[in-house]
């Protein structure tokens, strides 16, 4: 029996798609004053993309646009780009995508129920905080309640809003794509 390839000429296109839409996405953020981690649309997008692609797919397209934003293309927050910006503050949490994707990405694969879903979000979430703070404190030389205060807390009530929104449109957005036959669906587990 031959074995199906899993990157197929078309997943490579989805992925580079999802990555592009994180791309756009991401930069658009807000500069808190109690924090130098801005506020962005980044977390939305990995949802988004790990809504639509799945965690395997979703991780590959938040490790291109890693790539894209180390290579200096101005994708991260506030349009910079760059490995500086990766060993900067916000560094840990860039990273945290990675698993943010990977985490929500296998709760929206293997799960129909949106309560699964908007774990995997939570959970997700909550390890790229656990990355982005810890490098924060390594970074500014603060304690893990410092870093907590200025990497967390305030992002916490954007970040549930952003969660509800991929809990209402990305589902929409996915059975309409496996409806025309561009993505597949993975078959849910049952729950």
């Amino acid at each position: 029996m031959k074995k199906e390839r899993y990157l197929t000429t078309y997943r490579m296109a989805l992925i580079a798609l999802m990555a592009a839409v994180i791309c756009v996405l991401s930069p658009f953020s807000i500069n808190i004053p109690v924090s130098p981690v801005p506020l962005s649309l980044g977390t939305m997008a990995v949802c988004f993309a790990s809504c639509i692609l799945g965690w395997k797919a979703g991780c590959f397209s938040v490790g291109i646009y890693l790539l894209i934003g180390m290579a200096g293309l101005p994708v991260f927050s506030n349009f910079s780009g760059g490995i500086a910006k990766l060993a900067g503050p916000t560094g840990g949490y860039l990273i945290g995508y990675l698993f943010l994707a990977l985490i929500s990405g296998f709760f929206f694969e293997k799960f129909s129920h949106p309560a699964f879903h908007a774990l995997g979000m939570v959970l997700g979430t909550g390890v790229c905080y656990l990355f982005g703070t810890l490098w924060l404190c390594y970074q500014a030389n603060l304690t893990l309640a410092q870093g907590l205060a200025m990497g967390v807390i305030p992002y916490i009530p954007g970040d549930l809003v952003k969660i509800i929104l991929v809990l209402l449109i990305g589902p929409v957005i996915r059975k309409r794509l496996i409806a025309a036959g561009l993505i597949e669906n993975p078959g849910a587990a049952s729950n």
